[in-house]
């Protein structure tokens, strides 16, 4: 039976058959129009009652500031606006960036969130407006804005590397050249190289490169060698002073997986000067597969990866960690490995069944598939779904969706634009609430169990960019399947043009 979805956004009513093909140029065509819709209610919400502070809250219409109150959701709303051709928007985001001053918020400012969104995103939008969408800028001179204050902001930032080892604070206060005296991790550090070393490109001055380099020396060759407990799967927190990993507990997790994700997105972006790093994703990618790649006993069928203490696995994950199979198939299409690409679409199946089994369609924030620890009143989930729920939250992430979208570049099948569909057609079911998204508390309630009242900034990068474009008309930016790609998105979704395309 043809099953008939009807979506509310904003003034717009749209009705689209899930059961109708594809790849047909309509309706695909329609399918991308209503996430377009989406975008657009959810950027009016903010735009009306939360800009230009950093993020919309949806049920109250008020704002919030997690991101020093520089305009996160504006920032990371860019890219995903220049894709999909929205020009007002598009200057109304470019005319404000030349306001902000870096060196005034009266919050902790985090390097690593920093650079993911506003450094990353400033620089996606520049190399976007410098290049196939130049004709979407109202002013050049907001547009050289973009690469100004994306200097400023680096140059505001950089007193972080000023360590004993080059390894970076990552919680800094502004106000007093300070730092919070705390250990880095894996991620917080692994996940600057792609951004500096595009700036560092960009201007010309090669500071900005040396500084990420130094740092990433320091994953590159950890130590102590205890903390490697598989060959290129390393621990997760490091002293600054000293260099050294402190734990050697992880996975392709949160506060180490966009570690993982920059060694081949590196490669991509320079092949020459990051083979080093290929070769280390190569490794940690091999041992994931020899010793974190699990069945659950009542699926055997799904595949996840497991998390790490030293070499004891354990069968846990994250809805973060589902950004795996992506990275894998996209590793796959540039190093010709179809092994890869293989492994990387059985976990993003695996991904899928997260959402296809819950009462709302969506995936929950954490879950395992321990068989000695599955929670009473989880048992009969457990045996037909292959996994239980430990966080039921979901607060607008986009993992999942971003493995549809590599499963289908790579591949072409359709399914992967229907998986992304559904997706979307739950997410927009569940959490729409007064002038925007909401995160929300409990997937498997029928409703969400309530919302958080907080639109997170990344469901404008991420999460509605790659619900676009799956079904999005062929395009430069868009991920090549013979691997030879002109562009390499950062962990937050923005755009990165490939040095020398």
């Amino acid at each position: 039976m043809a099953r008939f979805t009807t979506l509310v956004l904003g003034t717009a009513v749209l009705s689209v058959s899930s059961a109708l093909p594809t790849d047909t140029t309509h309706h695909r065509s329609a399918r991308a129009q209503a996430v377009v819709e989406a975008f657009k209610t959810s950027w009016e919400g903010y735009y009306t009652y939360a800009f230009p502070n950093d993020e919309l809250k949806p049920v109250t219409n008020g704002f919030s500031n997690s991101r020093n109150g520089w305009g996160a959701s504006a920032a990371d709303a860019l890219s995903t606006a220049l894709i999909m051709g929205e020009r007002t928007i598009v200057n109304q985001i470019i005319s404000h960036i030349p306001n902000i001053n870096w060196a005034s918020t009266s919050t902790e400012v985090s390097l690593f969130e920093t650079t993911i969104r506003y450094l990353g995103g400033m620089l996606a939008g520049y190399d976007l407006l410098t290049g196939p969408l130049a004709d979407l800028a109202d002013y050049q001179e907001d547009v050289d804005a973009l690469l100004a204050q994306a200097i400023n902001l680096a140059n505001n930032l950089s007193y972080a590397f000023e360590t004993p080892t080059g390894i970076p604070w990552n919680n800094l206060d502004f106000a007093t050249r300070g730092n919070d005296g705390s250990e880095n991790g894996l991620a917080t550090v692994g996940t600057l190289i792609l951004e500096w070393v595009r700036l560092a490109d960009l201007t010309g001055n090669a500071t900005y490169a040396n500084l990420v380099e130094q740092a990433e020396g320091y994953l590159l060759h950890p130590s102590p060698p205890s903390s490697e407990p598989f060959p290129g799967l390393l621990g997760m927190n490091i002293n600054v002073t000293t260099g050294l990993f402190t734990d050697a507990r992880g996975g392709w997790i949160g506060g180490a997986d966009s570690f993982y994700e920059y060694l081949i997105k590196m490669y991509i972006y320079n092949p020459s000067r990051y083979s080093p790093l290929k070769d280390r994703w190569i490794t940690a990618a091999e041992s994931s597969i020899q010793y974190l790649a699990s069945n659950p006993v009542t699926r055997p069928d799904l595949t996840f990866l497991s998390m790490f203490e030293n070499t004891t696995v354990e069968e846990k994950s994250q809805h973060l960690a589902c950004f795996d199979g992506g990275n894998f198939i996209l590793a796959g299409q540039v190093l010709g490995e179809q092994r890869y690409i293989n492994f990387g679409l059985a976990l993003v199946k695996g991904c899928h069944d997260t959402y296809t089994q819950t009462a709302t369609g969506i995936g929950p924030e954490t879950f395992a598939w321990d068989p000695a620890n599955v929670p009473d009143n989880q048992t009969m989930f457990f045996q037909r779904a292959g996994f239980y729920i430990t966080n039921p939250q979901y607060i607008l992430r986009p993992e999942v969706m971003e493995g549809y979208y590599y499963a289908y570049r790579a591949t072409g099948n359709s399914m992967y634009q229907d998986w992304a569909w559904d997706a979307f057609v739950a997410i927009n079911a569940t959490t729409r609430v007064g002038s925007g998204y909401s995160s929300i508390n409990d997937v498997n309630v029928v409703g969400g169990g309530g919302f958080q009242d907080f639109q997170e900034s990344f469901w404008f990068a991420e999460v509605l960019k790659y619900s676009y474009m799956i079904h999005a008309d062929e395009a430069e930016w868009q991920v090549a399947r013979d691997g030879n790609n002109a562009w390499v998105f950062n962990t937050e979704a923005h755009p990165v043009k490939v040095l020398d395309t």
